[in-house]
């Protein structure tokens, strides 16, 4: 088995921090859905749609609102599971390449060098055995990243483009919107919620590209003097090989980054005051 002196305290603040976007985002799905069902009027629906009955007279009026809150709750957590299962993934990818980064400053932190300062061949071999496995579990980490490009991101590209106009268009109508304070209320958080559901795609993808850079540097921070030419060869290789970082595109189009996260918000602002000004001209 590999040596890792594991960092516990680093790994758990990955995984609370993972933790807590996911529960965020929930809360917030909560609050809109809960929002749109308490905004209807009087003996009017949350949402628009046709029924082959009378939806105003009881009991039609309160099994139709019953079932058009359950259907908003149940594809709202729908799509929030969908959305935690790829950044959960995403993440688990991320921790696995900063637990590597800490097994390579821990190379040698038990191998005490004699008094000439280097290792002794036996403590050679044994910094060796753990290099290997550390090269073996990078490598498998990169192909897990690189899996997860493969199967998610066309859909990731197609989830942008659909919440950038969506964005652009809530904004437009809450902007638009006038007199009920709940649904001006629940369209706010809905606006928030779209914009953190991008965020929650960005913010992971730009930290999964992070732990990969830092692993370069967290081999540089081992005592490689005190290793042979041949073990800080290895470490060489280590370090450029992880020049080319783990990095997750949406389509192929743009990489999953906060400098992404920041343009989809910007364009969507521009097409919102696009839209502003057509409204305007037809005043």
């Amino acid at each position: 088995t590999i040596f890792i002196t594991v960092n516990y305290t680093s790994f758990l603040s990955c995984d609370r921090e993972t933790r807590l976007q996911q529960l965020l985002y929930f809360c917030l799905t909560t609050v809109t859905v809960a929002g749109w069902a308490g905004s209807a009027e009087k003996n009017q629906l949350p949402l628009r749609a046709w029924y082959p009955y009378d939806t105003s007279k009881s009991p039609a009026y309160e099994l139709t609102y019953v079932h058009q809150v359950g259907a908003l709750f149940i594809a709202a957590y729908l799509n929030v599971g969908k959305d935690t299962l790829v950044t959960g993934l995403i993440a688990q990818c991320r921790c696995r390449l900063r637990l590597l980064g800490l097994g390579l400053r821990t190379l040698c932190e038990d191998l005490v060098p004699n008094e000439q300062g280097i290792l002794t061949p036996e403590q050679e071999k044994t910094a060796w055995s753990r290099l290997r496995v550390i090269v073996q579990r990078h490598q498998a980490a990169l192909e897990a990243s690189s899996l997860l490009q493969d199967c998610f991101s066309a859909p990731i590209f197609a989830q942008f483009m659909v919440s950038m106009v969506i964005i652009c268009v809530t904004a437009f109508q809450l902007a638009a919107q006038t007199g009920n304070l709940v649904r001006l209320f629940s369209m706010g958080t809905y606006l928030l919620n779209m914009t953190f559901q991008v965020f929650l795609y960005c913010y992971q993808g730009n930290q999964l590209s992070e732990e990969s850079i830092e692993i370069a540097g967290a081999a540089y921070e081992c005592p490689w003097y005190a290793c042979s030419t041949q073990l800080r060869r290895g470490l060489l290789v280590v370090m450029v090989r992880t020049r080319r970082a783990a990095r997750l595109t949406a389509g192929g189009f743009t990489t999953l980054s906060l400098t992404s996260f920041m343009a989809i918000v910007k364009t969507s602002y521009s097409l919102f005051t696009v839209l502003q000004q057509a409204e305007e001209s037809k005043k």
